[in-house]
């Protein structure tokens, strides 16, 4: 199965998430061991950005809230479930929890 936002393939999670943003990641991430130099240019750009489109910031909230709602249950369920202190210390003592 292929997968395409608009006209555009999109391969994996990163290439989705550019395709809904309409830029790069690194834009807003930066990359390992960026000059400030770098930084400078690629704040002002994102500046530039957000400038020219207002809804960029709350369209982006909006995909990571989705995103996590999707998303969250599944990494509940993988996440140990660690007993209170209190029902630690009733099973030491031999009681029910």
């Amino acid at each position: 199965m292929r997968n395409y936002v608009g006209h555009h393939r999109a391969l994996t999670s990163t290439d989705f998430l550019e395709l809904a943003l309409g830029t790069p990641l690194e834009l807003w991430l930066g990359e390992e061991a960026e000059s400030e130099q770098d930084r400078a240019v690629r704040e002002a750009a994102a500046r530039d950005i957000l400038a020219d489109d207002p809804t960029l910031y709350d369209r982006t909230i909006a995909l990571a809230a989705e995103t996590l709602g999707q998303s969250l249950p599944d990494l509940l369920r993988l996440a140990p479930v660690v007993p209170s202190v209190a029902v630690r210390r009733r099973r030491r003592k031999g009681l029910a929890a």
